[in-house]
């Protein structure tokens, strides 16, 4: 676990080992809705845990510190908090449609392509053998 939690932070996850005592995972969250939900899995899991907040380039971070015996157990709350909060990438049920079908029409005339071009390859290799 340990390897799991020492890593440079550039801001691809929301956690962190503990700045002073490395027995603890510090989570944070920018936004209220999802420290909220954090908080109320945590309590639903009776999972033990402080709370704070801090200040982050000058916006308000809601910070949780857990013991690291917890860390797998949490890390499945972060991961179904970020999961019911995530936009789409594209937003737009239609334009997701469009392109889904575009790429897997894409991929079927790539495939069909890639066919046609192995049994020419291999008419050539028959004729240039014939000779």
């Amino acid at each position: 676990m340990a390897n799991q939690l020492e890593h440079l932070d550039l801001g691809f996850v929301n956690y962190t080992q503990h700045p002073e005592n490395p027995d603890y995972v510090v989570y944070r969250f920018t936004d209220k809705p999802r420290a909220d939900d954090f908080r109320k899995y945590l309590t639903e899991q009776k999972i033990w845990f402080e709370e704070s907040l801090g200040e982050k380039r000058g916006k308000t971070v809601f910070l949780f510190g857990i013991h690291r015996t917890d860390f797998n157990r949490t890390q499945t709350i972060n991961f179904q908090v970020e999961a019911h909060h995530k936009k789409p990438i594209i937003p737009f049920k239609g334009l997701r449609w469009f392109v889904l079908l575009f790429g897997f029409t894409a991929l079927t005339l790539a495939l069909i392509g890639y066919c046609k071009q192995q049994s020419a390859v291999n008419q050539q290799i028959q004729e240039f053998e014939g000779r």
